[in-house]
């Protein structure tokens, strides 16, 4: 529920720019790519006798259908929304831990840019670069078996044990460069790189309780290429 009202509303906002403004819509491939960062997992070290600081977790790249909308303002400032249907990525330990599959987890990451595009002499090519704030919430997170039978192998649960994954939601920046290519009045390409800071806390609970809990710098790059239509 609140994953739709997120979504209505930042549609809203779009939809709420000035009548007089151009509109195009942007559909196709959007890839995540992170460049993640962690901090160690001390629980799960010590349990097994790990090294301190010799655990870290990793995240894996998916792409999925993007769509962005965009909303000319004037002849340099637009809005854009990027949105996308649900990424997928599997989570992996690092360190002594790596090809440990640690769960996954699906997110989407709705970004409201401010964009400005240069003029450079050609009308056909339209060069922006942009800024903004993303959101991401995750959901459908899930422990691997790998990991629940590493658990259950150090005496950490049994088979009546409930194990499960959570991670927290993200408010982060933006950062957008790209270029639109017309091929005539209505159609073009379009294709934008942007990094985004999604910052995330995973837990890992036992039966509810939280037995280990670990900060994700995501940090990805976000490329999409696609077919542009402008209204």
């Amino acid at each position: 529920m609140k994953k739709s009202l997120l979504v209505s509303s930042l549609l809203l906002v779009g939809f709420a720019a000035p009548a007089a403004a151009d509109i195009s819509v942007n559909v196709g491939a959007i890839g995540v790519m992170p460049n993640d960062s962690s901090a160690s997992l001390p629980v799960i070290e010590t349990v097994a006798g790990l090294n301190a600081g010799s655990t870290g977790v990793t995240v894996d790249n998916n792409t999925q259908l993007g769509i962005t909308f965009d909303y000319q303002l004037d002849q340099n400032w637009s809005l854009e929304l990027v949105a996308a249907t649900p990424f997928k990525h599997d989570i992996y330990g690092s360190g002594a831990l790596e090809g440990l599959k640690i769960g996954e987890t699906k997110h989407l990451p709705p970004t409201l840019l401010a964009q400005y595009h240069f003029d450079v002499g050609n009308d056909a090519i339209d060069p922006f670069v942009g800024v903004g704030v993303n959101y991401t919430t995750f959901f459908e997170e899930k422990v691997s078996a790998d990991l629940a039978g590493v658990l259950t192998d150090l005496s950490v649960i049994t088979a009546d044990d409930h194990v499960e994954l959570a991670l927290s939601n993200s408010w982060g920046y933006a950062l957008q460069a790209g270029v639109n290519v017309a091929l005539n009045d209505k159609w073009g390409v379009h294709f934008m790189v942007s990094r985004m800071a999604i910052d995330t806390v995973a837990d890992v609970r036992i039966n509810g309780a939280t037995a280990e809990s670990v900060a994700v710098d995501i940090d990805p790059t976000v490329a999409m290429l696609g077919i542009r239509y402008s209204f």
